[in-house]
């Protein structure tokens, strides 16, 4: 009996050391989701700012453009920013760089891949925010080829260490900057042209041309394929729902502390993106201009009218402004241009003293300050079907050096729907904030041609008008002002009359 009782109290004791073990494993996740939610939460509160921003219509002083990459935004860098701002109007390191430098306290262009958290280093009272967005599938595809492209080029070398020795010499030599110097690419071009590299040997080691294929995202053979580039670490941590996290301000590139732990409590614990998507969503409702990289050519007239009217407009008043400071200070010459009264003493400024420089710089500012919204639209189109050229000419003799594999819109289509699918469950944030994008799209640009086709109705209709017919208007519109005054010194002359009699 006493023996039963020992081994009752055994299996008792074994059972309950069993449910503490249980306990204990399951606290930490308990615990951890506990942790990850809090962090989240917090973060989303701080960031969501309860003022309601009512001049989000009206360019500011400083123009920040978010180029979330593969959507289209180094397009309307050198097709419209360019013909917009001089040089000298652009933030030191705009666009090419990895880090914004604040020294140029006077800029008024920001171009660049950082995310949102920038905004923590400018005058945010004082900056709007524009930004384009692309279908998550299509870009994901876009960042897949991009990657493979840029890391072909340097299959022209012997071996690994020979393009990476080269890259970095004429990296340090160079003027400019590299795409291995810009986010995200600084981290998929190298770990894609190790891969190809690796890849390139494997077949040398070999010694067989003879190679399998299942179509053009599908040659492990040549290069990585889709499916294992979709699934690589590097790929969910940057990739994957970029845009979102981006606009958000949580990418591997993020300025803010935080930003780290928020993004990989989210991309650990599904339900809590939705916290985030709530911050970017707010953040796009809150920007100057929102386009979207399917709709081109909607996008880039409403990208005129509505940015490029305004930055227009703001060099009328610069211009009035500058006009106003030569007559009252006589001692100063009236020839200075805008870009030197704003870069006078401030670094990186593309002015020279260099007579010719200096001619060529006064050309471009008298280009800008003629600048209408017609021909900003026709400068458009003549650079970007330059620009267009330009990059397939690259993208072909870069994909020569990985040929038979070639990527197509036409072998997109081949890819399995099970990837795609795969693609979507990856990128859920993104398909979400795209459709909100599409939203505001369609919203805005409904209410900027309602806006251009008023002005023209108007601007047709004096326009049509001769001679005869202008001065008829003019002498209706200004009897009716004199009835109605009349009409208004009677009233009032009466109601005098009846407070005297009274």
């Amino acid at each position: 009996m006493r023996l039963m009782d020992h081994t009752l109290q055994f299996s008792l004791l074994l059972t309950l050391l069993g449910f503490a073990s249980i306990l204990a494993n399951a606290s930490p996740m308990k615990n951890n989701f506990g942790h990850c939610e809090r962090v989240v939460k917090k973060w989303a509160v701080s960031s969501l700012d309860p003022e309601v921003n009512e001049d989000k219509h009206t360019l500011r002083d400083l123009l920040f453009f978010l180029h979330v990459p593969r959507t289209g935004g180094r397009t309307y860098f050198h097709c419209f920013l360019r013909k917009l701002y001089s040089k000298s109007l652009e933030c030191p390191r705009s666009y090419d760089k990895l880090r914004f430098d604040p020294s140029k306290t006077k800029c008024r262009l920001l171009v660049t891949h950082d995310d949102y958290s920038m905004m923590s280093k400018l005058p945010s009272h004082r900056t709007s925010v524009v930004t384009i967005l692309r279908n998550p599938v299509e870009r994901v595809f876009s960042t897949y080829e991009f990657s493979i492209e840029v890391g072909a080029r340097f299959l022209v070398h012997p071996n690994l260490t020979s393009a990476t020795q080269m890259a970095e010499r004429l990296r340090s030599k160079m003027r400019g900057v590299s795409t291995l110097d810009i986010w995200p690419w600084k981290y998929l071009v190298p770990w894609m042209r190790e891969d190809l590299f690796a890849r390139r040997d494997a077949r040398r080691r070999r010694g067989s041309d003879d190679m399998q294929s299942n179509g053009a995202y599908d040659m492990e053979e040549i290069v990585m394929p889709l499916h294992e580039y979709i699934n690589s670490p590097i790929a969910l941590d940057i990739v994957h729902n970029g845009a979102t996290f981006q606009v958000a301000g949580l990418t591997n590139n993020s300025y803010l502390e935080e930003s780290h732990e928020v993004r990989h409590c989210v991309q650990k614990y599904e339900i809590l993106g939705e916290h985030v998507l709530q911050v970017a969503k707010k953040r796009l409702d809150d920007m100057l201009y929102v386009g979207l990289t399917e709709e081109h050519r909607e996008s880039a007239t409403m990208f005129a009218n509505v940015v490029g009217a305004q930055v227009i407009s703001q060099w009328g008043a610069l211009n009035m402004s500058m006009e106003s400071v030569a007559n009252n200070k006589s001692e100063q010459s009236s020839s200075f241009s805008i870009s030197e009264l704003e870069n006078d003493d401030h670094q990186n400024s593309s002015i020279d003293h260099n007579s010719g420089q200096v001619t060529s710089t006064e050309n471009d500012e008298a280009t800008k300050q003629n600048m209408t919204v017609d021909r900003l639209m026709e400068a458009y189109e003549v650079c970007i079907s330059s620009l267009r050229k330009e990059q397939a000419h690259r993208r072909t003799a870069s994909l020569k050096r990985i040929s038979p594999a070639n990527f197509s819109k036409e072998g997109r289509l081949q890819v399995p729907g099970v990837i795609l699918e795969q693609i979507r469950s990856l990128n859920r944030l993104d398909l979400e904030l795209y459709k909100y994008a599409q939203d505001i799209f369609e919203k805005r640009h409904k209410h900027s041609m309602e806006k251009l086709f008023a002005i023209e109705r108007w601007g047709s209709m004096f326009n049509n008008l001769d001679g005869a017919g202008f001065w008829k208007v003019y002498l209706l519109a200004s009897t009716l002002i004199l009835l109605f005054l009349f009409l208004f010194l009677f009233v009032n002359a009466r109601r005098r009359t009846s407070k005297v009699k009274s």
